[in-house]
């Protein structure tokens, strides 16, 4: 439809313009239908760049970490951010915990080839582009999020948060880099009720290469942290560490505030004291 009404537009012009030149026997310098076509593929050419311009003007702009968290759950966003860390790289897929310096994020599932992926060093720069999510009050890109590398480079520093467990400000800190100082190991039961200093998995169910689960407390108050085996598994500094704290330590501790059900840091250091 579309093509018959450039067509006709063309035809439309092409007659005006004969009509203009008067009663000239000069023959014209192209056919008339030449003239029509010619016309009519400009016209053609002029609609199909048009939904172009408008998908670019419809791209997502952006975000600010405010802007990021005021959007809705399931709304697009895309962020400029910098890696801080890397979850393994697994089927063309990797999980990044990322920050600015107006906050952090976690990003689940981020399509990546396996080339890419190991160029995902901390400090690198990256403009993702995906949809908001929330599990368990965890906030976080979505599974299948795409992005490209931009210039620039970040880390961030830990920000101390010890005396914000417990209170509701905590939460401020979700997914950043933060440090607890001066807690204490306490006993954490499996599923049948022993007691020790870690288990594999949170009920004890897990083995060698699970993620390991461990209670601290600070003024009388306990709290659970995970060693994500993931991000740092057997073999990695931390996953010893904690495999060798007894009942009683008392440790400062790094990593990433991940949220579930409260706040379930994924613990990146631990310092025997």
């Amino acid at each position: 439809m579309k093509k018959k009404l450039a067509m006709a537009l063309a035809l439309t012009l092409v007659l005006a313009a004969t009509g203009c030149a008067g009663g000239s026997s000069k023959p014209a310098e192209e056919p008339a239908e030449e003239a029509v076509e010619e016309a009519a593929e400009e016209t053609e050419e002029a609609e199909a760049e048009a939904p172009a311009e408008e998908e670019a003007a419809a791209e997502v702009a952006v975000m600010s970490h405010e802007e990021y968290m005021a959007a809705a759950v399931d709304d697009e966003v895309c962020i400029e951010t910098y890696v801080q860390a890397t979850q393994s790289w697994w089927e063309d897929k990797i999980t990044v915990y990322a920050a600015s310096e107006d906050g952090a994020y976690f990003i689940y599932n981020m399509a990546c080839s396996e080339e890419d992926a190991a160029k995902l060093t901390p400090g690198t720069g990256i403009r993702v582009t995906g949809y908001k999510a929330e599990w368990s009050g965890e906030i976080e890109i979505a599974e299948g999020a795409t992005f490209e590398f931009i210039d620039g480079e970040y880390v961030a520093e830990a920000t101390d948060v010890t005396d914000l467990l417990g209170k509701d400000e905590l939460i401020d800190h979700q997914n950043e880099l933060v440090s607890f100082t001066d807690m204490t190991i306490e006993p954490i039961q499996d599923a049948d009720g022993n007691e020790a200093a870690y288990l594999y998995n949170w009920d004890g169910s897990g083995e060698e290469g699970s993620d390991l689960y461990f209670n601290v407390s600070k003024d009388g108050q306990t709290y659970q942290f995970t060693v994500e085996s993931y991000l740092t598994g057997p073999g990695t500094e931390v996953y010893e560490a904690v495999k060798g704290l007894n009942v009683g330590d008392t440790v400062d501790l790094t990593g990433f505030l991940y949220w579930y059900e409260g706040a379930n840091p994924h613990i990146t250091s631990v310092t025997v004291k």
